[in-house]
């Protein structure tokens, strides 16, 4: 069950676990003063080697192809970065009502602000067979767009952390998120094909640094003897984030059928993945930096690492029924087809 081929597929998911045990084990060691000095290789090297790394790996050149499709990128991010804050902020209001702990409740509108990931949704759209081209599109764009749009509804919804200025948020987004995005742009120009020929393995390398960042994390949490979670509040939050998913994707899989958009099946799947999934990559690092210092910073961070693995798992389960029922709606013709089809054979019929 659990043999090589198991480690290989799941060696994040199981990272994130093993890191945060390591940092319950002896917190001082990733601690903020901690001999791994966070505040200087975390904060500002592994932050910004991340998104220099998602610059490097992202083919732009890919993205033309599905450039025109507007409409389809307008549900998405209008979606995700809309609908699903205003719904969490509506959740949240109700179940202040209940005894789970309020900052795992900010955590879930933290989760509700993040943009989509660059990966795993255009994985599970190949996987199908959906519209790769645009939920590659759409996960680089809304990369770029949540760069901007995240921090502004984290400051709107939750406001600031007390010891980092508003200004200096934006200041230190750009010099570790904006500017080695877009240098990895520009040397992704130059080692192009030796990146075609040689395939590096980005997404495990991101993945790897952000286990570093996960791990000093709660390395500060665990440091302060005064922070408890309860296990009503936490079983509540995976609950909750189950049925969150569970309900976005049979929201967009209902609605992106209506006529009126006039999507494809194809371009469907691409809105299931793409409008539900939220980025842990670009997610905690923009944590990190605004919320920086604040005592509950691994409160509110951990519905987003509830929601990761729960995407990647239901995604995973929801693949093969998604792709058969696919095939099947892809065999039906249009309501536009059978009208065309309808009037054609009126016409050779002598009907009209």
């Amino acid at each position: 069950m659990f043999g090589l081929d198991f480690v290989k597929k799941n060696w994040f998911l199981m990272g994130i676990v093993g890191v945060i045990v390591f940092a319950r084990l002896d917190p001082d060691i990733g601690m903020k003063g901690g001999p791994l000095k966070p505040e200087i290789t975390v904060k500002y090297l592994a932050v910004s080697f991340i998104f220099f790394n998602s610059g490097l790996s992202l083919k732009t050149e890919e993205l033309t192809s599905a450039l025109l499709q507007i409409r389809l990128h307008a549900f998405v991010q209008g979606f995700t970065l809309l609908f699903i804050p205003c719904l969490v902020w509506i959740m949240i209001k109700a179940l202040t009502l209940t005894p789970i702990d309020p900052w795992l409740l900010k955590g879930l509108l933290v989760v509700g602000c993040m943009p989509p990931p660059v990966s795993s949704a255009v994985i599970l759209t190949k996987a199908v067979g959906g519209n790769e081209g645009a939920a590659i599109f759409n996960s680089a764009f809304g990369s770029f767009l949540g760069i901007v749009v995240t921090p502004l509804l984290l400051l709107f919804l939750l406001g600031t952390s007390s010891t980092v200025p508003f200004s200096s948020i934006f200041i230190q987004l750009s010099m570790t998120v904006v500017v080695p995005l877009i240098v990895g742009q520009i040397v992704r120009r130059y080692v192009k094909d030796w990146l075609e020929r040689t395939k590096p393995p980005f997404g495990q390398i991101g993945s790897g640094v952000l286990l570093l960042i996960i791990y000093t994390t709660f390395c500060d949490t665990f440091s302060n003897a005064n922070l408890k979670i309860d296990q009503f509040s936490l079983l509540s939050i995976v609950c909750i984030v189950i049925l969150l998913q569970m309900g976005l994707l049979l929201l967009t899989f209902t609605v992106s059928q209506f006529d009126v958009f006039g999507f494809s099946p194809a371009d469907t799947v691409c809105i299931m993945f793409c409008a539900t999934h939220k980025s842990l990559t670009l997610g905690i690092p923009m944590l990190k930096i605004i919320y920086h210092g604040f005592d509950h910073l691994s409160h509110i961070s951990i519905p987003l690492l509830v929601y990761h693995p729960t995407q990647i798992l239901l995604g995973g389960v929801l693949v093969p029924f998604v792709r058969q029922w696919m095939i099947s709606a892809q065999q039906k013709p249009s309501v536009g087809a059978k009208v065309a089809n309808g009037l054609a054979e009126a016409i050779t019929t002598g009907d009209v």
